[in-house]
């Protein structure tokens, strides 16, 4: 198989909030298909489709009720059909999201395997039963808020569901149901799909002795002790890799929270055959505090450069590296890593010019590539994510007050990432004729495509020549990552080097200018792009920085 995927930066879609074209105030496939050009035009090579499969929508389509179909909202299997044959055309690649650690309770295997201990479903998930006091087997949480275990009377048993009760964790355990999980899998690859973000993979294998969550364990986490890196998954994705992703050249990533680097290695060595890359969490944990990741702290940029450094050490020559700030169940990266406000521009560049040239595949966000962020919603109601709605009933049952999660709820909720795409400043944004399934974000009037694609000087031509990059030079691609300075307190500089050329790459985090003096070997590059348009051509020994200043010098 080749390694396409090596070269490639990757666009992820949420197709609820891309772009609608029937006016029902959801982003459907034909909107998608319909912004093609502009895909193709930035310059990216993958786009990965959030789920689309027939849902409740619970959890935005995580809580899936079908495998095989198109969810209606966005449209139907041919007009999928006619997407990816168009982006094909483009030289564009499709990935899917693969939900295999639970579906929805309304899928059909879960109905029938509620209904008795002896039917063919049964034991397509995971059920046990009480304790002799009727309490659940566990003493987990579940990611959305209370217990991991609901009970049915049918069976006088508790389901397991890590997330919503309406998402029942499957049973990997029962051979038949993996089978029927590989045979779903070719079904999409037969279709020409090019690949799947598989979400949450690293929990789909459960210790068996069930032990209960460890002391001081952050009750959403809890059931970690458990489920997260289990086991047989490494058995698993070993299967899955020799039943059907050998058989095709595709991209995989798997989504593995609470995976370390030295567990990623397991996932991503190519001589193990399961992953080719995995997200990990390690920089998104930064600014974790007592209610997990719903936290108004302020990461170290410091502990971030040491967090990115040690991924691209430890897996260099050994497994391969995802690289991402932002998805649809983080805040937007230039509010979180950046200065969204004086500096929003120059720090969003500076952000993305950090990314992508490491070693690695870069992910971009949708409206992460004009610097959107995060939406400052006037009222709570207007927030739709479940995990949101959880944390605030949370946060009031521990007396914070309504000021407190107000501001950390703008600073976490998944809904920042989730808000409408602005293609212009019109009243509806060239988004929907209708009504949004969830409120515009008031920045739009300013920070919108249309407003992008007129200013040579934005976000979105810094990304644009980012990816031509990436294309151009394999120093990019392939180069050795080596931190320079390591203990300054507010430039992240590295270099990457292949055979006799030297990249260097040099970040500001500073508002204010900071002065920065490299070693003598580092000096004469020539300057291949910045984030100011007035840069120095040649790299000297002693450099004056702007705010959030960005340079990317080639030394042959």
């Amino acid at each position: 198989m080749s390694d396409w995927w090596r070269k490639s930066v990757v666009y992820q879609v949420y197709p609820q909030s891309f772009k609608d074209t029937t006016g029902n105030g959801i982003g459907d496939l034909n909107g998608i298909k319909e912004k093609l050009p502009y895909l193709a035009d930035l310059g990216i090579d993958v786009i990965w489709l959030n789920p689309i499969y027939q849902s409740p929508l619970v959890d935005n389509g995580y809580d899936i009720s079908d495998y095989y179909q198109i969810n209606p909202i966005y449209g139907t299997m041919s007009e999928f059909d006619e997407l990816l044959q168009a982006a094909h055309d483009l030289g564009i690649k499709i990935i899917m999201d693969l939900v295999v650690n639970h579906t929805s309770d309304q899928y059909e295997w879960f109905e029938k395997s509620k209904q008795s201990k002896d039917n063919e479903f049964s034991d397509y998930y995971i059920w046990k039963d009480p304790k002799p006091d009727g309490t659940p087997p566990t003493d987990w949480g579940s990611t959305f808020g209370g217990s991991a275990w609901e009970f049915v009377e049918a069976r006088n048993q508790y389901y397991l569901h890590l997330f919503a009760k309406e998402q029942p964790d499957l049973n990997w355990e029962n051979p038949i149901l993996r089978e029927k999980i590989y045979q779903m899998m070719t079904f999409w690859f037969e279709k020409g799909v090019d690949g799947f973000r598989m979400d949450v993979i690293s929990l789909i294998s459960k210790r068996q002795d069930w032990p209960q969550a460890l002391p001081g364990a952050i009750y959403s986490k809890s059931y970690y002790v458990g489920a997260s890196n289990g086991p047989r998954v490494h058995e698993f994705l070993q299967e899955m890799n020799t039943k059907v992703l050998s058989k095709y050249d595709v991209l995989t990533v798997g989504e593995t929270a609470n995976t370390t680097s030295n567990q990623a290695i397991l996932y991503t060595d190519p001589t193990r055959r399961e992953l080719n890359m995995i997200f990990h969490f390690d920089h998104m944990h930064l600014d974790y505090g007592k209610y997990g990741k719903f936290s108004d702290i302020r990461y170290k940029m410091s502990d971030l450069r040491d967090v990115m450094s040690e991924w691209q050490d430890k897996l260099e020559g050994k497994g391969w590296n995802s690289l991402y700030w932002s998805n649809h169940d983080q805040p937007r990266a230039v509010t979180r890593f950046g200065d969204d406000g004086k500096y929003r521009v120059e720090s969003a560049k500076m952000l993305a010019t950090l990314l992508h040239m490491m070693k690695g595949t870069p992910y971009i966000f949708q409206g992460e590539e004009i610097g959107m962020r995060n939406v400052p919603f006037e009222s709570l109601m207007q927030y739709q994510d479940i995990e949101t709605k959880a944390m605030i009933a949370e946060m009031r049952d521990a007396g914070e007050t309504e000021e407190t999660i107000k501001k950390i709820v703008y600073l976490k909720s998944r809904d920042n990432a989730r808000t409408p795409i602005a293609w212009n400043s019109d009243d509806k944004f060239g988004f929907t004729e209708g009504i949004p399934w969830i409120d515009y974000s008031p920045d739009n009037t300013e920070i919108n495509i249309e407003a992008a694609l007129n200013d040579k000087y934005s976000v979105f031509y810094h990304y644009q020549k980012l990816i031509q990059l990436r294309k151009t030079y394999d120093i990019i691609a392939e180069g050795f990552y080596e931190l320079i300075n390591p203990n300054d307190s507010e430039i992240y500089g590295y270099t990457r080097t292949l055979n006799h050329e030297k990249l260097i790459v040099i970040c500001s985090f500073s508002e204010d200018k900071v002065n920065y003096v490299l070693a003598d070997e580092l000096v004469d590059g020539q300057l291949l792009l910045s984030n100011y348009p007035d840069s120095a051509e040649k790299l000297i020994k002693k450099l004056e920085l702007r705010p959030y200043e960005a340079l990317i010098y080639l030394k042959k």
